[in-house]
């Protein structure tokens, strides 16, 4: 048997200004050119199918479009939520789906869901954990002690009595890391000593009895603790920490209990994600030039601001995201104590020591009302102000 894993599709995202709906279809179009060539026979998608809670049109379009290839071509489709996913949205006419081998589990209802396959080396298990937090799960056990997400999660595989002789695979969108390292971070998940993007660190352990565990949300593609506890990674660069990942997907070939072989394939995008750094007359010089319809994150290291930087970039690069600066003046920011110079003084105190310290000179009064008016829209300062 062969299974495609796929996790943190995010259909509906966008860089910056630029709307991804073209680049996403166009990935999903080299993944069903993956599952044709290689004579995949299911395929397992780990959370975060959708960027926010409520889809665009174009986003549950785009969505539709994948799934009813999947279904023309006869392949098993296996389907959790992620924490960026609404249930009720992603779950919407699940049962349905369900005649077109299309399984979807968008949210927890006390027990794991469970679908069994098989191929020549008889029955496998794959088993579907949407996204859960621990009072989620303390609903349906209140007798359990509960009070972590590793705890929910151990709790949830204790009473789906798993059959470890069996051949079995769980689809989940958790926190996974391994003894005493976590997950390489990239995309919209950020790090802290607890979780990444709200969600509580569990072990890898905790899938020991799976020949392969399946994850979602982390967006660079890796392993956890042992090959076969993987995540997929994002199929593209969705912010500027992941611009050196080589994305690709996992093609899992299931054997005999115990015997899994795992082959990543390269996925290329249609527009790639770089980061440019250095003086923009370099940037943008002839010889220098590469990919110009890529989406770009320019960092400047001219000592003066460019004004309409953004503009001129974008004469070369129609695609560049955002612009910063790196030079002598934001190394000095850098270094500035923030704490010492809040003590003790007025918003437009704070405003001008700073600006004196970015621009070297004094803030003008309509510049400070500007500011003032900011700040008040932010909550930063009352009205009365």
């Amino acid at each position: 048997m062969k299974l495609i894993h796929l996790g943190d599709l995010h259909l509906g995202k966008s860089l910056g200004d630029f709307d991804l709906y073209e680049d996403q279809k166009y990935i999903l179009d080299r993944i069903l050119e993956i599952i044709d060539k290689r004579e995949i026979d299911g395929v397992l998608i780990a959370g975060d199918v959708y960027d926010r809670a409520v889809p665009s049109e174009s986003a549950t379009n785009l969505l539709d479009y994948f799934l009813k290839n999947l279904a023309a071509k006869k392949v098993k489709t296996f389907m959790i939520s992620g924490n960026h996913d609404s249930d009720d949205r992603l779950g919407y006419g699940s049962s349905l789906f369900e005649a077109n081998h299309i399984y979807i589990a968008a949210q927890f209802r006390g027990t794991l869901y469970k679908q069994t396959v098989i191929d020549e080396f008889g029955e496998a298990d794959i088993y579907l954990l949407p996204f859960v937090k621990a009072s989620q799960v303390r609903h349906f056990y209140p007798e359990e002690k509960i009070e972590s997400y590793e705890d929910a999660v151990r709790t949830i595989l204790k009473h789906a009595q798993i059959e470890s002789e069996r051949r079995s695979i769980i689809v989940a969108h958790q926190f996974v890391a391994g003894k005493g390292a976590d997950p390489e971070l990239g995309g919209s998940e950020s790090a802290g000593t607890l979780s990444v993007g709200l969600v509580e660190k569990i072990g890898y352990d905790c899938f020991d009895v799976f020949d392969y565990a399946a994850l979602g949300h982390i967006h660079s593609p890796q392993s956890v603790g042992r090959e076969e506890v993987r995540y997929s990674g994002s199929p593209l660069k969705y912010s500027l920490s992941e611009v050196n990942n080589d994305k690709s997907v996992p093609v899992i070939t299931l054997g005999k209990k115990g015997e899994v072989e795992i082959e990543l394939v390269k996925l290329t995008p249609m527009r790639d994600l770089r980061h440019l750094k250095g003086p923009i007359r370099k940037l943008l010089d002839k010889e220098n030039v590469t990919r110009p319809e890529d989406f770009i994150y320019a960092t400047l290291t001219d000592e003066d601001l460019i004004d309409d930087a953004m503009g001129i970039m974008q004469q070369v690069y129609p695609n560049t995201v955002r612009i910063d600066y790196d030079n002598s003046r934001t190394r000095e920011i850098d270094r500035i104590d923030i704490t010492a110079i809040a003590e003790q003084k007025s918003f437009d105190e704070l405003i001008g020591d700073f600006y004196k310290k970015m621009y070297g000179c004094e803030i003008s009064e309509e510049e400070m009302l500007v500011m003032r008016e900011a700040a008040k829209e932010a909550g930063v300062i009352d009205e009365t102000d």
